[in-house]
């Protein structure tokens, strides 16, 4: 019993994230969701590229349940960086499709296993190559969700949109009067800092 609560409460942090990244693409042009928005150019649909890959690697590969569908830009003859971006080629919607049928596999992986099932993760240092299904949704979780944050800055940076989930957005109330006052009184803390 204790196995299953465990496996759903990990699932249900995963599963938040997963839907946190696809809901920050909402009501986006297809420029916008490809903008690089940061020297390294992070963009919105390159997370949910990068994370599709992340998830059929970690849910499939490592436990011997091989996604069923190719990943060119995972294979060793792809550029570096390949998962982080989209094509001009790929859709928005072949992305998102992709990454909402490595979750279904993913989530096959997770039903279907217990927590102590041991994988392989040949690219992690050898002390520690098999790790349990418990590990492995502990890793990825916390992966979705650190990718998470990087789309609600990509987003805010896009168009000011901000927060945590649609319906609850976290955030202090104010309209954009009081955030941009707010934005201002930090900036000058921030200098009247760096001066000293």
């Amino acid at each position: 019993m204790l196995d299953s609560a465990e496996k759903d409460v990990l699932h249900r942090y995963l599963q938040s994230a997963r839907d946190v990244v696809l809901w920050k693409l909402d009501g986006l042009s297809e420029y916008d969701v490809r903008r690089p928005m940061t020297p390294t150019g992070t963009n919105l649909l390159g997370l949910v590229k990068h994370l599709a890959g992340v998830e059929s690697g970690y849910f499939g590969f490592v436990f011997g349940r091989p996604f069923p569908e190719p990943l060119p830009w995972a294979s060793e003859e792809a550029e570096p960086n390949a998962d982080m971006w989209a094509t001009a080629e790929e859709s928005r919607e072949e992305i998102i499709g992709l990454y909402q049928r490595v979750w279904k596999h993913a989530d096959a992986t997770i039903a279907e296993l217990p927590l102590d099932a041991k994988g392989l993760v040949p690219w992690w240092p050898e002390d520690r190559r098999e790790p349990t299904l418990h590990r492995i949704l502990v890793h990825v979780a916390t992966e979705a969700h650190r990718h998470a944050g990087h789309a609600d800055i990509v987003r805010e940076l896009i168009d000011g949109a901000a927060g945590l989930r649609q319906e609850v957005d976290n955030l202090a109330p104010g309209d954009a009067t009081w955030w941009a006052e707010y934005r201002e009184r930090l900036e000058r803390t921030a200098r009247e800092a760096g001066g000293r």
